[in-house]
């Protein structure tokens, strides 16, 4: 019976990864902002899909710290491109939240740049462009030192009466 690459990468768990963020970035403590809502990417601090760390710079902007396990794979030895987006869905979303928008997403457009290998600690930037009625608009990208492996574009509707 043969495995399948990710089976091959790690089992049962994969051992403790990085995640520290920049010497000017401070932690930031998402789920006391939204709840349980984030289970599906920071669900499982320890497990073997995502690992994440949120922070804010300087300027306040939202910063991530994302590692892409094994259980997220699709072309073989890279990150599947669903888990791709659903990062970018959460922090960019996320980012409204943090910015003072209580939002869910209304629509999330991703240009897809580069082939994310697993087990690789990424960033994830995030800037509230603009913010118009109950239109909040948010971009972001996830890279890793020069390689951008996708950028995405996230309009945001504010929640009435909140």
């Amino acid at each position: 019976m043969s495995t399948s690459p990710a089976e091959n990468i790690c089992t049962p768990s994969c051992p403790p990864v990085d995640l520290s963020g920049e010497s000017d970035w401070t932690p930031f403590d998402a789920p006391a902002l939204v709840g349980a809502s984030l289970r599906f990417v920071s669900g499982e601090p320890d497990g073997n899909r995502f690992r994440v760390r949120y922070y804010k710079d300087r300027e306040q902007h939202l910063k991530a710290r994302i590692w892409f396990g094994p259980e997220t794979e699709g072309p073989p030895g890279n990150a599947h491109g669903g888990s791709v987006a659903a990062v970018l869905d959460e922090v960019l979303g996320l980012a409204a939240w943090a910015a003072g928008y209580p939002i869910v997403v209304g629509n999330l457009n991703i240009s897809f740049r580069n082939l994310l290998p697993l087990q690789r600690v990424v960033t994830v930037e995030s800037k509230v462009v603009s913010a118009e009625g109950r239109k909040v608009m948010v971009h972001g990208r996830i890279f890793c030192e020069k390689t951008t492996y996708a950028a995405g574009e996230c309009l945001c509707i504010t929640l009435p009466g909140r």
